[in-house]
């Protein structure tokens, strides 16, 4: 949730910015489009509302394809799950780095907004709880001549339901509210001082707002309300919805009358723009409003022309091309909502194997990614945790040094750097070291020291070039890859290998074979393995595991990562552990 905020803050960016083309396309087409239709406009904007919170993965999830080949059986993979012969050699890769906790910011955003949708939300419950009073203390209208002009109304607007009729005296207008369960209160001062024409009128009104489902749209708005509280942007949309909401209403009444009753319907709006009655709830609709909003709707009437067929097929045109236009947002929200936690995987076009590997992870929440580039299939475990994006820690090592060497901090036959000195938790670490000590080690000071030199411009440049997960440095140098500023998924640490062992980039090839050298770990017969460990601590648990690499082996290459997260004993020792369960129980290793 720390990196939703700052993700969901840049949305409303983006959002605000919708809202101006908005409002600035419904200025220019006001002669265009129907009242109506410039009402139906806020509906793609309650749409792209919604996006920032829709659970994109489970939706990817959904979308899988069925595996072109056979899934591997859950009882075979299970059955072959036992301990592998580890060498001593992947006890050095251990090492723990210690990762921040997620930035405090991040919490103090999380946790002011979510003071203020409580704050909303007892608002909204003090509103409903009022007009609930003044509900529960209205009677069932009284009047038989009012009564019988309200079934007129029913009749003509062809509604079968019957909505039952409440008066009061604690409102100055009429009002509609409720959805499962709707009913219209009438003012007792309109019933009795108020001539028929103009309650019918006011009834009209009513029932379109009921015919409309105004009341289904005043939940949904009130949610955008609570959620989007901070933005005045929305605020503002969402009222101008409210306004051309009373306007299209208004002009689907004038569309029943005669054109000699326009003016006396004005005239009705008048008589309440005298008397200024906002609305009781967030959840009614009425006739009422201030009076800004009543001008609005007089001059709408004064202007108002019955619609020909031809304007209307001409404004849905438009309505359409505007939907379709605000569209080509979403991906773009959509990224941002997942707060670039989550890589979008490609899967057209992709042979993918679900793997069964529950009793394998046991406790552990993670993922299992492998890449048979002969075969060019994919074999995954929890595919939706595989594309969450978390601190690279240690592994990110293998891409820290490349820089350096591509920058000339170090080369391959000059990469020892001078100890500073400094007492480290580990002996290995207080003692001048290559590059293959560095990276067979975990030295992680090394590789600070590389980072300091190059400096951010040079590493932002080269996360973005070889496109590294989030590709998010951040400002600390000594942490980025550790404090959740730099973020990678297990899919990606895969594809990034692959393209790293093929040397995609068209890096200078002996720096691509020193690094390869530095992480080569074992080799016997006719395969070689390559890889790295990575560990994440927090409050003195290791609660994050890596171990990435890929198998050269029998003429194929098979690229994997590993990525176990628990609250605690998850680190890059018990990541190896079960690469090597896995790989055994495919067969590749033994």
């Amino acid at each position: 949730m720390n990196h939703f905020m700052p993700s969901f803050l840049l949305c409303n960016l983006l959002i605000s910015g919708i809202i101006g083309v908005l409002l600035v396309g419904k200025r220019l087409l006001r002669n265009s489009l129907s009242s109506r239709m410039q009402y139906n406009l806020w509906f793609l904007l309650l749409g792209l509302l919604a996006v920032p919170f829709l659970p994109v993965q489970k939706i990817n999830l959904a979308l899988q394809k069925a595996p072109a080949v056979p899934a591997e059986p859950a009882a075979a993979v299970t059955a072959a799950l036992q301990p592998a012969n580890a060498a001593v050699w992947i006890n050095e890769l251990g090492v723990t780095v210690s990762s921040k906790t997620p930035s405090g910011i991040g919490s103090l955003l999380w946790l002011l907004w979510l003071s203020g949708i409580a704050g909303m939300v007892v608002w909204l419950v003090r509103s409903v709880l009022s007009f609930h009073r003044i509900r529960q203390s209205a009677l069932p209208l009284q009047n038989p001549a009012v009564h019988r002009l309200y079934c007129d109304c029913l009749a003509e607007m062809h509604i079968k339901k019957y909505i039952p009729v409440y008066s009061t005296a604690f409102l100055k207008s009429p009002v509609i509210a409720g959805f499962f369960r709707p009913c219209i209160l009438l003012p007792i001062h309109l019933i009795s001082d108020c001539p028929s024409k103009e309650i019918r009128y006011m009834l009209l009104h009513e029932l379109q707002h009921y015919k409309h489902k105004d009341a289904l749209v005043n939940y949904i708005t009130c949610i955008a309300n609570v959620l989007y509280w901070f933005n005045p942007a929305v605020w503002y949309a969402l009222r101008e919805m409210k306004n051309d909401r009373e306007v299209a209403c208004d002009t689907s009444v004038l569309n029943m009358l005669e054109a000699g009753d326009y003016e006396a319907y004005g005239n009705t709006l008048i008589n309440f723009a005298e008397k200024i009655s906002r609305l009781p709830s967030p959840f009614a609709a009425g006739i009422g409003g201030t009076m800004a909003q009543m001008k609005k709707r007089i001059l709408n009437i004064a202007a108002y022309q019955p619609a020909t067929r031809k304007k209307g097929l001409y404004g849905f045109a438009i309505y359409l091309m505007l939907a379709v236009l605000l569209s080509g947002f979403v991906p773009l929200l959509t990224i941002h909502a997942a707060g670039s936690s989550y890589y979008h995987f490609q899967e057209k076009g992709k042979t993918i194997v679900p793997l069964h590997l529950d009793s394998a992870f046991d406790q552990n929440h993670g993922s299992f990614v492998l890449y048979d580039a002969a075969s060019d299939v994919w074999h995954i475990y929890h595919k939706e945790t595989a594309s969450t994006r978390v601190a690279p820690v240690s592994t990110y090592k293998i891409y820290s040094v490349l820089l350096g060497l591509e920058a000339g901090l170090i080369s391959p036959e000059e990469s020892q750097l001078a100890w500073n000195g400094q007492n480290y938790r580990y002996d290995t670490w207080n003692a001048d070291q290559t590059l293959q000590t560095a990276m067979q080690n975990s030295v992680t000071w090394y590789f600070q020291t590389l980072d300091q030199s190059a400096g951010l411009p040079a590493i932002q440049n080269f996360v973005r070039k070889i496109g590294y997960g989030n590709q998010t440095v951040g400002e600390n140098l000594a942490s980025y890859w550790g404090d959740s500023s730099l973020l990678i998924s297990p899919i990606e640490q895969v594809e990034l290998l692959r393209k790293f062992d093929e040397n995609q980039f068209g890096f200078a090839p002996q720096n691509v074979e020193a690094v390869k050298a530095s992480i080569r770990l074992h080799t016997a017969g006719n395969a070689t393995l390559y890889g790295k460990t990575g560990t994440g601590e927090e409050n003195g648990q290791n609660v994050l595991g890596w171990f990435i690499g890929y198998l050269e082996k029998d003429g194929n290459t098979y690229y994997f990562a590993v990525n176990i997260q628990n609250e605690q004993d998850a680190d890059g020792t018990a990541a190896t552990a079960l690469a090597f369960e896995v790989l055994e129980a495919l067969g590749l290793w033994n």
